[in-house]
């Protein structure tokens, strides 16, 4: 963490596709500052760099320009090993696809990235089911993923995504395939994670989820065109969109 206690820091940050006629500028000169325990929704038309500001945010790809801090660390200028590092212990990702893998059951998928870490298969075990237990999947644990709904699995790959405890959670549409009743059980998910002090930022097109951030900023073209602070509790709004679909 910055002195700031921000658990992101970018500043000036660029990045560009193609050469020439054909060059297209996805993220093209944010500033952006997330502080610890924020949940952040960043919406925007399709095309307008969202994935790429998150890809940037992760380390899963370099800027063309400018700077990022993940965790009080630079990320844009170090090795590709001190990246993966990085990534592994600071940052978790989920993904609208889930990218569970299929031979491994829930328990097993949310093991894994403990064991990659070097915990010990105790530990690691002793997490999943924790996190399966909290996330309402204590009965599905041994269930390989194309036995599970598309809500579950989706869980499942939060419960993985934070099995080893990251600074922050990139979400990339995580109720892109998900109807409505699986959607709120994300929400839901979400919301248990903001109140534990977990840091959120989420790419959607799901005015639900947006509505259920601490801020919203809105893309287009590759810039911030709104960034507001949210009124009232996100508790209340998760159960007032609860409300709203009974």
């Amino acid at each position: 963490m910055d002195e700031s206690g921000d658990v992101l820091r970018v500043r000036d940050l660029y990045k560009e596709h193609g050469h020439h006629e054909s060059l297209v500028r996805a993220v093209d000169g944010i500033d952006l500052d997330v502080p610890t325990g924020q949940m952040l929704a960043v919406m925007g038309p399709s095309g307008c760099g969202k994935s790429t500001l998150l890809h940037l945010l992760g380390g899963l790809e370099r800027p063309t320009d400018g700077q990022v801090w993940l965790a009080g660390r630079r990320i844009d200028t170090i090795s590709e090993r001190g990246l993966a590092r990085l990534r592994r212990r600071a940052v978790g990702f989920v993904f609208q696809a889930f990218h569970l893998v299929e031979e491994l059951s829930a328990a097993e998928n949310v093991e894994l990235p403990v064991l990659l870490a070097g915990g010990s298969p105790r530990a690691a075990r002793r997490r999943a089911a924790l996190l399966l237990e909290r996330f309402g999947l204590a009965d599905r644990a041994r269930h390989l993923p194309w036995q599970l709904s598309g809500g579950q699995r989706q869980r499942v790959a939060i419960a993985r995504a934070v099995a080893n405890r990251p600074h922050v959670l990139l979400a990339d549409e995580p109720t892109g395939n998900l109807d409505t009743t699986a959607t709120l059980d994300v929400l839901r998910v979400f919301e248990d994670l903001r109140a534990a002090g977990q840091t959120l930022v989420i790419v959607t097109h799901d005015e639900r989820v947006a509505a259920t951030a601490d801020r919203l900023i809105s893309m287009r073209d590759g810039m911030f065109v709104d960034d507001t602070r949210l009124a009232g509790s996100t508790t209340g709004r998760l159960d007032g969109l609860i409300r709203l679909e009974d």
